[in-house]
């Protein structure tokens, strides 16, 4: 099934240079695309590529335009953000080809009497809805997963197969939750007598947005008694700990394998690398990008990049070395001072 590029023009903008007939059936790297293809260009570092392409049609910025339009034997779209384009393009093209879920309850599947199923929804086989769950308009309910008494997912949501959407947890509209994700269990909370643990009730919710993305096997705890938070458009990358009383701000984006310690406050439009480390009780400004591999140590205040880490060693020794660390820029100072006052005295000397 193909698209004319004008087509595409159309729903998502640009300007175009080439044949509005032209058709594409898809999206392809640069060095892949065929002549029924589209490819984009994103990164500088691949200008040469773009213009020797086989793509019938290319998305690249006026800029590039400038440089290689007249190298590339191809149709061009003309927009500021070639890999934003991309990402809409790409999202069309996988709805034309998509396969959709049945709408329905599989015969294999179990719905308590009292839960609410919409009837555009799809349930998938062995999946288990509990007593007063709602399930939205169009939501897909994966082979194998379970939604808790009393759990809302909102419309559009779809759960892959294998998910546990514990009880009362309530997810919005047009979320995607990815195999084997564990929403609303239990927050590490215990009470410590004469060096035995007792176990704190978690009776807090998991609270999540509009429009959030959650990879495979990443789990997010439910507060112990205030609701764990999840604002809308977050991103969450696979195998995350999002742990009890967290808060993350909308439009945050999180890579694979970050740890969040209970009740950390995390702003908006935050990033995080992958294996990024933010330790509980802390407060995050908005606009923080944290590099990965870091651990967040103490609050951030102000927006910006931060990246680094320590290497694990006795506590005292540790606090010695920071202390050190901190003071590294007055020292060289004086150092820098030091060597200029001996030079100068060394050539009095010498006279």
């Amino acid at each position: 099934m193909g698209t004319r590029l004008g087509e595409l023009v159309e729903r998502f903008g640009g300007q175009l240079a080439g044949d509005p007939n032209l058709e594409v059936t898809g999206i392809a790297p640069l060095a892949d695309a065929g002549a029924s293809h589209i490819s984009f260009l994103s990164n500088t570092k691949f200008r040469a590529q773009a213009a020797q392409s086989g793509a019938a049609a290319l998305i690249l910025t006026p800029a590039d335009d400038a440089l290689i339009g007249d190298e590339y034997a191809g149709a061009r779209i003309v927009t500021p953000n070639p890999y934003v384009y991309f990402a809409r393009a790409a999202q069309y093209f996988a709805a034309l080809h998509e396969i959709k879920a049945p709408v329905g309850i599989h015969p294999g599947a179990f719905v308590d009497a009292s839960a609410q199923v919409d009837a555009s929804a799809s349930v998938g086989a062995h999946a288990v809805i509990e007593a007063g769950a709602v399930i939205g308009a169009g939501c897909v309910i994966g082979p194998g997963c379970v939604v808790g008494r009393d759990a809302v997912i909102g419309a559009g949501t779809q759960l892959l197969a294998n998910v546990t959407f514990h009880a009362r947890c309530v997810i919005g509209q047009r979320g995607i939750i990815h195999s084997g994700a564990v929403i609303g269990t239990d927050g590490f909370g215990f009470a410590n007598e004469g060096g035995v643990y007792i176990k704190i009730p978690q009776t807090g919710r998991v609270v999540i947005g509009d429009d959030v993305d959650i990879g495979a096997n990443t789990t997010i705890d439910r507060g112990a008694l205030a609701d764990t938070i999840i604002e809308d458009g977050v991103k969450l990358d696979n195998q995350i700990q999002i742990g009890h009383n967290c808060r993350i701000g909308a439009h945050t984006a999180m890579a694979g394998c970050v740890g969040v310690a209970g009740s950390a406050i995390i702003g908006k439009y935050c990033t995080f690398g992958g294996a990024a480390m933010v330790l509980g009780h802390l407060t995050i400004a908005d606009r923080v990008h944290v590099g990965s591999g870091s651990m967040v140590s103490r609050s951030i205040a102000e927006p910006g990049q931060y990246t680094g880490f320590y290497p694990l060693a006795k506590n005292a020794d540790w606090e010695k070395s920071a202390a050190i660390v901190r003071n590294l820029s007055s020292m060289r100072e004086k150092i820098r001072a030091l060597e200029k006052t001996i030079k100068t005295l060394t050539t009095q000397d010498e006279k």
